[in-house]
């Protein structure tokens, strides 16, 4: 099958997000993987273009090589062929010491900067809705040399500034004057790099190297970059716009819904007519 895309019919949005996001992982990189849609992109990596990468899962397992997607960081299936079967201390700690190459995160609303949100909208101490909370996304996303965030586009998501700052982007705000300042000049020795990438269901967007905004790499089979841009409430950047999004090759299908998720437990496989 090879690099024989498939064709529009054959895919659902959960399989172009879930390539999209493989895509990303280098060869021998350490990936730092939580529950969900990253797993089986983190998996789809190695059994494709990166099979020497080392899969950290969140809940401490180091380096496993489980054959089919585990229900959760903690399935004991996550064990199956690991170097090292732990726990969360284990896990953020080699993170803490910088040996985590890239993490896969969710979020609530993210900014221009890449300033993610998962802890409330509205004012923190009035809030018109608490979320989640932050989780392991501060700490991943702050230790990680790359973050990639898989998210719902929503002009209600893509804002102007997040109510929280959860996991910090590009250019975030210095306590107490709340000026927005580089990420490099708050993090100091800490500094290993910051989010790379943004996987939303319209597009796959970067983020300037010098201004640190949020610009627009490819569109999704089915959008234009004029109607992402209107699905954001800053001025995104489309003049970068690289066409579409690579649609999944049929080996990649085939490993997703066959190898990896024959359940259909993150990716729902496509009924064909």
């Amino acid at each position: 099958m090879g690099k024989e895309y498939a064709a529009p019919g054959e895919y659902g949005l959960a399989d172009l997000l879930c390539c999209a996001a493989s895509r990303e992982v280098r060869d021998h990189e350490v990936v730092f993987a939580g529950t969900g849609l990253p797993m089986v992109a983190i998996m789809l990596a190695q059994k494709t273009h990166a099979p020497s990468l080392k899969l950290i899962f969140e809940a401490g397992t180091l380096d496993g090589r489980p054959p089919e997607i585990p229900t959760s960081v903690g399935d004991a299936r996550c064990e199956m062929g690991a170097s090292r079967a732990s726990g969360l201390y284990d896990a953020f700690s080699i993170a803490q010491r910088g040996y985590v190459d890239l993490g896969f995160l969710g979020g609530a609303e993210v900014d221009q900067y890449g300033n993610v949100n998962t802890t409330c909208i509205g004012d923190y101490l009035a809030p018109e809705l608490r979320l989640t909370g932050s989780g392991g996304n501060p700490d991943i996303n702050s230790f990680a040399r790359r973050t990639v965030f898989i998210m719902v586009h929503e002009k209600r998501r893509f804002v102007e500034n997040v109510s929280y700052i959860t996991s910090p982007g590009w250019r975030v705000k210095k306590w107490p004057e709340g000026e927005l300042v580089p990420r490099r000049s708050l993090y100091g020795a800490a500094y290993r790099g910051g989010p790379s990438a943004v996987i939303s269901t319209a597009g796959v967007f970067r983020f300037d190297g010098e201004s640190g905004r949020m610009y627009l790499d490819t569109c999704h089979p089915g959008k234009s970059p004029g109607e992402i841009r209107e699905l954001c409430q800053f001025d995104l950047d489309i003049s970068r716009a690289a066409g579409e999004t690579a649609p999944p090759t049929r080996e990649e299908l085939h490993l997703i819904h066959d190898v990896l998720d024959p359940d259909q437990i993150f990716i729902p496989r496509v009924k064909q007519e």
